[in-house]
């Protein structure tokens, strides 16, 4: 399977992987052939990538981070809770809403147990393939990203709890900003901007007196806009001010914000989010989180197409754990753009000379095998 920007997907292509909704419904199968207005509907959906079936690269697996079924459950829990947090302002004096600490620590463990049988998991994209609100999505992103940092930095099941519902709550404040400000595509007006900031407080003001819920994840709510400098918000408060786990979670955001679609911008790929994270080391961000990050994440996704120095291109078909930014790549076509008839493998990790100089998604055209 090739995993193809949408934007150069054609009529005729065919579906490699399922495309689910944000309740885990399958909406689109394995091999349904692509049409016109399939491909408008799934830009009109905000997915940006598909793995599209390719007889060169039919062997490739895409390893996922957790499975299908806790996916579908944290989804679900996510968008209930979040709903009755944004009935919340409008419901009715004596009418009383589930506590969420509990559903939220539940949901933590099967995501942890899921990310303890991969020991040697790596930072995947996970919103590709999924048509669903960017909230709730994002809130899980953020949560499994996070959680598998803090897993391979040595925090104890307990502590991954509490960083882990700390980052699936980070966003809560959110559900009491106006949907026109959320999803405008348009600039911010500089009022827009405040209300949108202050999701920090309102987030932490919900969660402080949440029965059961560990006060750190209410901070990480507040403080997950805090950046190391003081250039942060909603308090501008610096280094050893903000407490770890708002760290950890304000480095994924950033992250996955970058390489999710928006309302006002299409999505950056991984390779691209690094150079900028490492941009903020140090000012804001710590360089320890920085560099973690770096060696967990996949830099170049699997499926994705390569180009090389050499004017060879290729696809990723396996990353390396000890060096994620030197993939294994199957070269397909030759510096003359001629396709080959025998692909073959190249491990950037042992040949250091030959280096990725360009990626599908940052312009260019994607080739198929012939009647694909």
């Amino acid at each position: 399977m090739r995993l193809v920007p949408l934007a150069q997907c054609r009529p005729g292509m065919k579906l490699a992987k399922k495309i689910f909704s944000g309740e885990g419904l399958v909406l689109l199968g394995e091999n349904v052939e692509l049409t016109s207005r399939l491909i408008t509907r799934l830009e009109q959906c905000g997915i940006y990538y598909v793995f599209i079936v390719d007889p060169r690269t039919d062997d490739i697996v895409t390893p996922e981070i957790i499975s299908d079924d806790t996916m579908r459950i944290a989804l679900k829990e996510i968008k209930t809770n979040f709903r009755h947090m944004m009935d919340r302002p409008k419901r009715k004096k004596g009418v009383t809403y589930p506590y969420i600490a509990q559903p939220f620590r539940n949901m933590m463990n099967m995501i942890i147990d899921d990310l303890s049988s991969h020991r040697d998991a790596m930072i995947m994209l996970m919103n590709m393939g999924i048509v669903d609100d960017y909230l709730f999505q994002h809130s899980l992103n953020v949560c499994v990203y996070t959680t598998l940092l803090g897993t391979a930095y040595g925090y104890s099941r307990d502590e991954l709890v509490v960083l882990g519902m700390g980052a699936l709550l980070h966003d809560i404040g959110k559900t009491q900003i106006s949907m026109d400000v959320l999803k405008k595509p348009d600039r911010l007006t500089a009022e827009e901007f405040v209300m949108m900031k202050s999701h920090a407080r309102i987030g932490y003001e919900l969660l402080k007196d949440e029965p059961n819920l560990p006060l750190q994840v209410a901070h990480c709510a507040f403080q997950h806009h805090e950046r190391l400098d003081g250039s942060g918000y909603p308090r501008g408060i610096k280094g050893n001010e903000i407490h770890d786990y708002a760290k950890w979670i304000g480095l994924v955001d950033s992250y996955d914000a970058m390489t999710t679609n928006r309302v006002y911008r299409s999505p950056m790929l991984p390779h691209q989010a690094i150079e900028l994270l490492y941009a903020g080391t140090g000012t804001l961000y710590e360089q320890h989180m920085v560099q973690l990050f770096r060696d967990k994440v996949a830099i170049y996704p699997i499926g994705i197409t390569v180009r090389l120095h050499t004017r060879e291109v290729g696809v990723v078909v396996d990353y390396n754990i000890s060096y994620p930014h030197r993939p294994v790549v199957r070269i397909l076509y030759n510096e003359a753009g001629e396709e080959l008839a025998v692909p073959y493998e190249v491990d950037l990790s042992k040949q250091l000379s030959t280096m990725i100089v360009g990626v599908d998604g940052d312009g260019g055209e994607v080739q198929l095998a012939s009647g694909i």
